[in-house]
């Protein structure tokens, strides 16, 4: 009986996981496409394997949608282990999590990634993508906004949905 749970526990969770990463990434692209950030996580993750970009466009959005199920696990986590989920704590880590990408990991994106230009030398032949900067500003001054809406409505569809045992 538990091995059920544990299996539809898991199927809930790449199920959520899926849709939430899908209304994250169209709110982000649907920024992008209005004009108010410049941002496409999904193209900035498929440079890391391909500098070719209709392959960077499919690749990276495939990385993307994967990672936001990998991380829809760890919310799992964190609600299991605090033994509580809701929109409201969801809400909370997907503004945690937005704070940390836009603080941390794309200041540092220019330091490990192949094809982003350095903050300090600017683009050379290889390394052509403007780096984010901080808060992803370098891509547009509503960057920082529309992405932690996105994170924050990811964060608030997995708190919504994912159930814990009982």
């Amino acid at each position: 009986m538990s091995t059920m749970l544990a299996l539809t526990q898991i199927e809930q969770v790449l199920l959520w996981g899926l849709i939430a990463t899908f209304a994250m990434t169209t709110i982000l692209q649907l920024s992008q496409g209005l004009g108010l950030s410049r941002i496409s996580l999904p193209f900035i993750f498929g440079t890391v394997v391909s500098g070719n970009r209709h392959v960077a466009n499919v690749v990276g959005f495939l990385l993307y949608l994967a990672g936001g199920v990998l991380f829809a696990f760890l919310y799992y986590l964190v609600f299991a282990s605090v033994g509580r989920a809701g929109w409201w704590f969801g809400a909370l880590l997907g503004l945690l999590h937005g704070l940390f990408l836009l603080t941390a990991f794309l200041p540092l994106l220019s330091y490990v990634h192949p094809r982003i230009a350095s903050e300090y030398d600017g683009p050379i032949a290889h390394r052509r993508l403007e780096p984010p900067g901080f808060m992803g500003l370098h891509y547009g001054r509503q960057t920082p906004l529309v992405t932690l809406f996105g994170q924050v409505i990811y964060g608030t569809l997995l708190g919504l949905t994912l159930q814990l045992p009982a």
